[in-house]
């Protein structure tokens, strides 16, 4: 069942409301109950933030497969905003990183952004993020062209791949979260290349199939 363009509509509605559900959570809980963030309130803030952005940049890339084994077509509507959502959480989670753990010092970011891979990672993951988020709106489809904007857009695979090893690399002892992370991301991706084959092969069948007869060689 197709859904109308107005139930369309209410479902991005209510999408967007819910996905700034755990930033204001985080935002109340700072100032009114700072006690529910535990001992160290802004590795918790820093971090749940990060958090939110890799499940969005997940959710992001699960929205073609989803379409493609329901036929809900309607799904692409939601896909521009999710990622959006993924680029925010990336932001404030790198802010909050700024604020908490260095005071806006900008030689000893450079300097942790260097030296400890886990935060160099992330950094070029958020980094590489920027020109998706800039070239999201359809004047920017239309200005690169939809061949070199899908290209560009390509590059969530490689950030989503970048957020996973960020979070493995920066937990020290249980790895049992970031290593569920990356058991998706392995699906999501198995995925595509097994439908990227699929019709490739599809493809050189059916070119094969209408080819021009062979001629027979006569000596």
């Amino acid at each position: 069942m197709r859904p109308s363009q107005s139930l369309v509509s209410v479902i991005k509605a209510t999408l967007f409301v819910a996905a700034l559900v755990p930033f204001a959570r985080l935002a109340v809980s700072a100032v009114w109950f700072p006690d529910a963030l535990g001992a160290n309130p802004a590795e918790f803030i820093t971090r749940s933030l990060g958090d939110w952005c890799l499940r969005f940049l997940l959710i992001t890339l699960a929205i073609t497969p989803l379409r493609r084994i329901t036929g809900w077509n309607w799904l692409l509507r939601l896909r521009r905003m999710l990622g959006l959502f993924a680029f925010f959480y990336g932001v404030v989670h790198f802010s909050s990183y700024i604020a908490f753990d260095h005071v806006f010092d900008a030689v000893a970011i450079l300097k942790d952004i260097v030296k400890r891979p886990f935060i160099t990672v992330g950094f070029t993951a958020l980094v590489l993020l920027v020109p998706l988020a800039v070239t999201s709106t359809n004047a920017m489809v239309r200005r690169l062209g939809a061949h070199n904007w899908r290209a560009l857009h390509r590059l969530v695979y490689p950030i989503a791949a970048l957020g996973v090893l960020h979070f493995w690399w920066m937990v020290k002892r249980d790895i049992t979260e970031p290593a569920i992370y990356a058991a998706i991301l392995a699906l999501l991706l198995g995925y595509r290349l097994a439908a990227y084959l699929r019709e490739t092969l599809a493809l050189r069948w059916a070119r094969g199939a209408n080819g021009p007869p062979a001629t027979s060689r006569r000596g």
